[in-house]
């Protein structure tokens, strides 16, 4: 007997995706929508496609999964963003197992990234294995205290799948600038929980370490323009994140009067 998936998406304004990946999973036996406060068309659209739509106050991503895990309904989930689309291989190889006894209790999944106007091979962006998105929904649990770059504890096995879910993260520069500094914040926040220490110089030579990994030791030159670009969003969410963990309350003050 098959067993039944649900899959949930996250969503905060994401109009412009929204519909894409939900055509992507229409063949699901329950898409979970997670509203952290959309204000455009995005509900709408999920509406349209009878997705259930779950309000969820955005307090961190660790918090985030862990209630959208909550809110499916059956044993196995597939985690997906409004930026990611299933490829009709990977559908059908998803379809496939849950169609037998999966051998696992958690699959993770390649992810193929197109970043300007070229599918990235390099940089560590292929296979880019970020987290398991296929699993039981007793198998697999986030960290409710990382605010980003969420952890996760499995209770099982993992295995992998095949074929690839696509990524379609950014349509233009200011995506970026704006992921850079949304992540810069959160990242400086996660690091004050857990107790560690910013400053100027430990982000400099964290960041210069994360671009050097990035665009020498993860091979990112073999992807041109779009590997230094990589890198270099590495290098700037990196240094920020450590500059903003010990300045993000400190103020400059007005220039004294001359």
């Amino acid at each position: 007997m098959t067993n039944k998936v649900s899959v949930y998406i996250p969503v905060l304004n994401e109009e412009r995706k929204i519909e894409d990946a939900l055509k992507t999973v229409a063949w699901a036996d329950e898409i979970v929508v997670l509203d952290s406060g959309c204000t455009d068309q995005t509900i709408p659209i999920a509406i349209s496609y009878g997705a259930k739509i779950v309000p969820h106050k955005f307090e961190g991503f660790g918090k985030l999964r862990n209630a959208g895990i909550d809110a499916c309904s059956h044993d196995w989930i597939l985690s997906i963003d409004a930026d990611e689309r299933c490829t009709p291989e990977l559908i059908q190889e998803i379809q496939s197992l849950l169609a037998n006894s999966p051998q696992h209790d958690a699959y993770w999944i390649p992810r193929r990234n197109w970043f300007m106007n070229r599918w990235i091979k390099h940089s560590g962006w292929y296979p880019d294995y970020c987290q398991p998105k296929l699993f039981k929904r007793q198998a697999l649990r986030y960290r409710d205290e990382d605010v980003v770059h969420e952890d996760w504890d499995v209770s099982g096995s993992i295995g992998y799948l095949k074929h690839d879910v696509l990524h379609f993260s950014y349509q233009q520069l200011s995506d970026i600038v704006r992921k850079i500094d949304n992540y810069a914040k959160l990242g400086a926040d996660k690091l004050e929980s857990k107790g560690k220490s910013g400053g100027f110089f430990k982000g400099l030579s964290r960041g210069l370490w994360a671009f050097i990994r990035i665009y020498f030791i993860k091979l990112g030159f073999l992807d041109g323009k779009a590997g230094f670009m990589i890198a270099l969003f590495n290098f700037e969410t990196t240094f920020y994140r450590y500059v903003m963990r010990d300045w993000k309350n400190q103020h400059w003050d007005k220039p004294p009067k001359v």
